[in-house]
């Protein structure tokens, strides 16, 4: 998960002419663009002529208006998926009416809008909760766009997109893995090397503080941050298989097992930055490309968003340290894929359904992780000869990692994730690591069971 709160400035000659054409008006937590009194025809946006962005061909016919629900403000995939949406209005022959909403609260709002009068098309992610929503029969089933994209995709990205049912029910359009970032000047200067075992990370950081700066960056302000040290840590000691199990309520967190995640993390907070619960992801990447007061710090490749948008050669990322157990070589890595759903009923299914065509093409895709480079294209074909080191290095670990997850919020029921969840648990462990680890684990797992039977 991605959280949109303060955007970074950006003056890379691609995205600042692009956002330039695009940020027409201001956009708020639910800003929405106005409706026009009449189905234009698509024209080629300033953005897509001017930035070096592919240019489509316009489509011979039109297929009219079509709405999106879109979980993106911040400056940078905002200008992503605005321009993305640009190339599909002219290639598709349609016109999307966009409502721009932040991320959180589309994350947690997203079981009532689906059950009330949702967009058409919903800017969404894999796992879990695509899988109940479509069980749950408020997701159209999309047998027929797969049957002209499947080419385009592999088999993993495939099986991503079916609900449990066999059925399609998901576009991907881009995915991301998690990393231990750093910037690749202080590492030079301080003459750091990437750490391969967890005894390695650790006599880097125990350095690191010799030398002033605070070893690992974090924030947990947002909630979800935190969730992501969990899935590692978990992954690297205990599985990827008991990992997902222990999501899907399979395996209980009173497990041994889990109480040693939260011991071996406890070891690590002494080198993370304190305070996390008060701080947002942006200022804690800040803090590691902007200000060089942190070492590293753990988060999605969207980390480089923080960076300054001039100097992304910079930024750099390697994968989390091995543990020394059995399931090193799993080398198991959360890698979220993000990409668009059909709601039910959607008002115009043609236009909608031309559009989950259009986003599935090198074209499209290449438009969108053009602007926001922290993504890889979800594609087989994509175009990878505009890609960054930053989107090379990120294609590198995704392909080097033996068991993918999506996350902890996508790889469990939304309320047990969500504020009230996981959340807030792990803020409580965060803000008192030394607490009896059998109640908290006990307090977890009897929330858990208090949710009865998933419903959404």
């Amino acid at each position: 998960m991605r959280s949109t709160v303060s955007a970074p400035k950006r003056s890379a000659a691609i995205v600042s002419v692009a956002v330039a054409a695009l940020m027409v008006g201001a956009v708020g937590v639910a800003a929405q663009s106005p409706a026009p009194s009449a189905t234009p025809v698509p024209t080629l946006p300033p953005a897509l002529v001017v930035s070096g962005l592919p240019v489509p061909s316009p489509a011979a016919a039109q297929l009219g208006d079509v709405s999106a629900l879109i979980n993106e403000t911040d400056q940078v995939p905002y200008s992503a998926v605005k321009a993305t949406i640009d190339y599909c209005n002219v290639a598709a022959g349609i016109n999307v009416q966009a409502n721009y909403v932040q991320h959180e609260t589309v994350q947690n709002s997203i079981s009532q809008r689906l059950t009330s009068t949702p967009e058409d098309i919903i800017k969404w992610f894999a796992g879990h909760r695509l899988r109940t929503f479509a069980d749950a029969g408020l997701l159209a089933n999309i047998d027929d766009v797969w049957a002209d994209i499947g080419a385009n995709y592999s088999d993993a990205f495939k099986e991503a997109s079916k609900g449990t049912d066999g059925h399609y029910y998901f576009v991907p359009i881009l995915n991301y893995p998690w990393v231990v970032n750093y910037s690749k000047s202080l590492f030079a200067e301080k003459g750091y090397t990437i750490p391969k075992t967890i005894d390695e990370f650790v006599a880097l950081a125990q350095q690191m503080q010799k030398d002033g700066l605070i070893p690992i960056s974090f924030a947990d302000q947002q909630g979800w941050p935190a969730q992501g040290t969990f899935d590692i840590l978990n992954m690297r000691m205990n599985g990827y298989q008991f990992h997902e199990d222990l999501l899907a309520g399979k395996e209980k967190w009173t497990d041994p097992r889990v109480a040693a995640v939260f011991t071996e993390w406890a070891k690590l907070l002494p080198y993370m930055d304190t305070q996390a619960t008060g701080r947002q992801w942006q200022d804690a990447a800040k803090k590691v490309f902007i200000d060089k007061t942190a070492g590293m710090m753990f988060l999605g490749t969207f980390a480089a968003q923080a960076a300054d948008q001039k100097n992304l050669a910079d930024v750099g990322f390697f994968p989390f340290p091995l543990m020394g157990t059995q399931f090193d070589s799993e080398n198991a890595i959360d890698a979220p894929i993000d990409g668009f759903v059909l709601s039910a009923n959607p008002k115009n299914p043609d236009a909608a359904k031309a559009f989950l065509r259009c986003v599935a093409t090198a074209p499209a895709e290449r438009t969108y992780v053009q602007i926001d480079s922290g993504n890889v294209a979800a594609v087989s074909n994509a175009d990878t000869s505009a890609y960054t080191q930053l989107q090379k290095d990120a294609a590198s670990v995704i392909a080097g990692a033996g068991k993918i997850a999506q996350y902890l919020d996508r790889d469990t029921r939304s309320d047990f994730a969500g504020p009230s969840g996981m959340q807030l648990f792990l803020q409580k462990f965060l803000e008192n690591p030394n607490q009896d680890m059998t109640a908290f684990l006990g307090g977890i797992q009897a929330y858990y069971d208090s949710l009865g039977t998933e419903g959404q």
